[in-house]
C-alpha cells in the first residue's frame, strides 16, 4: 500500500461529505478551524487565500485549496486581516441570487475526535495551487461530476459521492507529491523505509519488532531506527501502534465485526489489550466509538 492510499484509508474513518458553495458577501468568508482532511475547487470568481501564518495567495476560477488537518482560512476580495471575514454559514439555506463573490466545490472527511491520522501531521496545514487541467483532463471532467452530484443528486449518491473525494483526494496529494509539497513524507528514494511501510500497511496483524522491519528495509535495526524516524517523523513502532488503531477505527465504523475479531485482525491478542489502545488514542471506548 502506497502512502496516498494509506493516507486516505486513515481518514476514511469520518464519513465523506461535500457540498457548492455560493458566497455572496462581498468581503469574503472565513472558515473556522475544524478538524477535516478536504479540499476547495473554485469555480467562480477571484480573490486570496488569507491564513494566520503566510501572506495572502491570489486565487482564481481552476484553484485547488487542501488542508490536512481543517486549519482555519479564509477567501476574500482583496488582502485583509483573517479576523475581519465573516463565518461561513454551511447550514441548508438557499443560495444567494446571482451574480455571488465566490462560488467552490468543497469536500473531504471530518476527522474523528479531531485525531489527525498518522502522517497527515506531516502535511502543510493550508495550501492552494493551479492543476494542470491541459495535462491532466481527467481532473476537470471530475470536478464536472461532483459539480453535478452536489446540485443533482438522486439514487446511490452516498456512495458515489465518496469514491468521487476519494478520487479528488488521490489527484491532489499527487501533485502535492510530484511537486515536492509533501516534505513529511518518506522520500520516494528511499526504498528500504518504503518496503517497511509496505509490511506495515498490508499486514498490521503481524507482531512485528523493529528488528524485523530493519530488515524488511535492509538495514540495521539502528540506522533504519535513524532513518524511519527522519522520514515519517516518529519511531517505527509508534508509526505501527497509530496504523493499527486508526484501521481498528475504520473496522468499527465500515463492518459489524465483533470487537475480538478487529483485535486480532489489527495485531493486538486480545480485545482488551486493543480496547486499552483505543481508548488512549482516541479517549472513547471502542463501544462508543462504532455507535457515533
Amino acid at each position: 500500500m502506497d502512502m496516498i492510499t494509506a493516507t486516505i484509508s486513515s481518514a476514511r474513518i469520518g464519513r465523506a461529505n461535500g457540498r457548492r458553495v455560493a458566497e455572496a458577501n462581498a468581503y469574503g468568508v472565513r472558515f473556522p478551524k475544524f478538524p477535516v482532511l478536504g479540499f476547495h475547487v473554485m469555480l467562480s470568481g477571484e480573490g486570496w487565500l488569507i491564513t494566520q501564518s503566510a501572506p495572502p495567495v491570489a486565487i482564481r476560477p481552476g484553484d485547488v485549496v487542501f488542508t490536512a488537518s481543517g486549519a482555519e482560512f479564509g477567501l476574500a476580495r482583496s488582502p485583509r486581516a483573517l479576523a475581519e471575514l465573516p463565518p461561513i454559514v454551511l447550514a441548508d439555506v438557499p443560495p444567494p441570487p446571482a451574480p455571488v463573490e465566490f462560488e467552490f466545490l468543497c469536500g473531504g472527511y471530518p476527522l474523528e475526535f479531531g485525531k489527525v491520522p498518522g502522517f497527515l501531521r506531516h502535511l502543510p496545514e493550508v495550501v492552494t495551487f493551479t492543476p494542470d487541467y491541459e495535462r491532466h483532463p481527467q481532473l476537470q471532467a471530475l470536478v464536472e461530476m461532483l459539480h453535478s452530484d452536489y446540485t443533482e443528486p438522486g439514487p446511490g449518491t452516498g456512495a458515489g459521492r465518496s469514491a468521487l473525494i476519494d478520487l479528488m483526494l488521490v489527484h491532489i496529494l499527487r501533485h502535492l507529491q510530484e511537486h515536492g509539497r509533501l516534505a513529511g513524507w518518506p522520500p520516494n528514494t528511499d526504498p528500504g523505509i518504503a518496503d517497511a511501510l509496505h509490511e506495515i500497511h498490508t499486514r498490521p496483524e503481524h507482531k512485528w519488532t523493529v528488528q524485523e522491519l530493519s530488515e524488511v528495509a535492509g538495514m540495521s535495526r539502528t540506522a533504519f531506527n535513524r532513518r524511519f524516524t527522519a522520514s515519517v517523523g516518529t519511531s517505527p513502532m509508534a508509526y505501527l501502534i497509530n496504523w493499527r488503531l486508526d484501521m481498528g477505527a475504520g473496522l468499527l465504523r465500515r463492518s459489524d465485526v465483533p470487537l475480538a475479531g478487529i483485535a486480532r485482525k489489527v495485531g493486538y491478542s486480545t480485545e482488551f489489550a486493543f480496547a486499552a489502545a483505543f481508548r488512549r488514542r482516541y479517549n472513547v471506548s471502542p463501544g462508543r466509538f462504532r455507535a457515533a
